[in-house]
Order: C-alpha cells, then sequence, then structure tokens
C-alpha cells in the first residue's frame, strides 16, 4: 500500500480547487449571454484588436501593432476621460493638471 503523507493531501487538494476554478472560468467566459451583453457595442474594437495579435503572429508585425493599437484605443475611449481627469486632480504639478483637465473633456463613461 502507499502512504500518503499530509503534504500530498494538501497537494491534492490545492490542484483540485485549481481545476474548478479553471473549469469554473472557462464556462463563464464562454457564457453566450455573458459575452453578447459585455461585447456588441465594443464589436470592432475587439475585431481590431484581435485581428492586429493574428496579423502580428502571421510576421506583419508593423501593421497589427498599428491594428492593436486602433482597437484598443476603440476600446478604451470611454475610459480615458476619467484617467485624465484622476490625474488631474491628483497631480500638484501646475502644467500637468492643467494639461489633464483639459484632455479630460465633458465626456463620461456613462
Amino acid at each position: 500500500m502507499i502512504s500518503i503523507s499530509e503534504w500530498h493531501k494538501i497537494g491534492v487538494g490545492t490542484t483540485g480547487f485549481g481545476i474548478f476554478f479553471i473549469l469554473f472560468g472557462i464556462l463563464l467566459y464562454f457564457d453566450s449571454v455573458l459575452l453578447a451583453f459585455g461585447n456588441r457595442h465594443k464589436l470592432k474594437g475587439t475585431s481590431f484588436f484581435l485581428g492586429g495579435v493574428v496579423i502580428v503572429l502571421l510576421r506583419w508585425p508593423l501593421l497589427g501593432m498599428l491594428l492593436e493599437t486602433y482597437g484598443f484605443l476603440s476600446l478604451f475611449k470611454g475610459f480615458f476621460p476619467v484617467v485624465f481627469g484622476f490625474l488631474g486632480n491628483a497631480s500638484d504639478i501646475p502644467f500637468l493638471s492643467v494639461l489633464f483637465r483639459r484632455l479630460q473633456g465633458t465626456s463620461s463613461m456613462v
């Protein structure tokens, strides 16, 4: 008979939890309702970003990086005013705070 130490038991338990959470994450990732709810209005940015990744893998790095940059900017364009507003309020440097407040604009994420 094989003797199982406490370390083996802990390792088997930790591995079991890891496998469970990986499978649960995959299940949630491929849930069609969550995918449709989260990405329908961001389809253009997502497709450009993933297309850029594919183009980089096909050995066209400059074009792929440009597509990824455009996809990234179109995905997170609603978040940039929030970031600039935070940086404008958080920085005590006079020139940068004025610059970030101008970049913030009037648009918001909501």
